[in-house]
């Protein structure tokens, strides 16, 4: 049962950031994150030193909203890996993204790092940190 109710809300997650250009509803963002959750993005610069980037919901949206002003956008988990003790999970979950759902090439890969928290609401992302795959960086078997 919690491994069905995760599984929803990472798919709504997914589904949340996928779609054409434009601002995203982020009604949803409430339904699967917690109020507390913090979002951070990760990579490493031409020189290949690494960077982050940390942000509140809103942060995230405003963020979001301003890549995806004129590019569509589609991540499509490709494979997912659950674990859960108590009122805590993990899930660890590969994706890929795409400018169109039909193309066959993914713009990248990566991996989402997505911790929930358990409360009277149920299930909700209470922290996502995520990579993508680079050179000297494959992106490992998930799922």
């Amino acid at each position: 049962m919690d491994e069905a109710a995760i599984g929803a809300v990472v798919d709504a997650m997914y589904a949340m950031i996928s779609g054409p250009a434009g601002p995203r509803d982020w009604s949803t963002q409430d339904a699967v994150f917690h109020p507390d959750c913090r979002q951070i993005r990760t990579g490493v610069d031409a020189q290949g030193a690494p960077w982050r980037l940390s942000f509140s919901l809103e942060e995230y949206r405003a963020n979001a909203d301003a890549l995806l002003a004129d590019m569509d956008f589609f991540e499509v988990e490709t494979g997912r890996e659950i674990r859960i003790f108590g009122n805590i999970a993990h899930v660890w979950s590969a994706y890929e993204a795409r400018h169109a759902p039909g193309d066959t090439v993914p713009e990248r890969r990566g991996i989402n790092s997505i911790q929930l928290y358990k409360g009277e609401e149920g299930w909700k992302i209470i922290h996502m940190i995520w990579d993508n795959e680079r050179d000297g960086v494959p992106l490992p078997a998930v799922g």
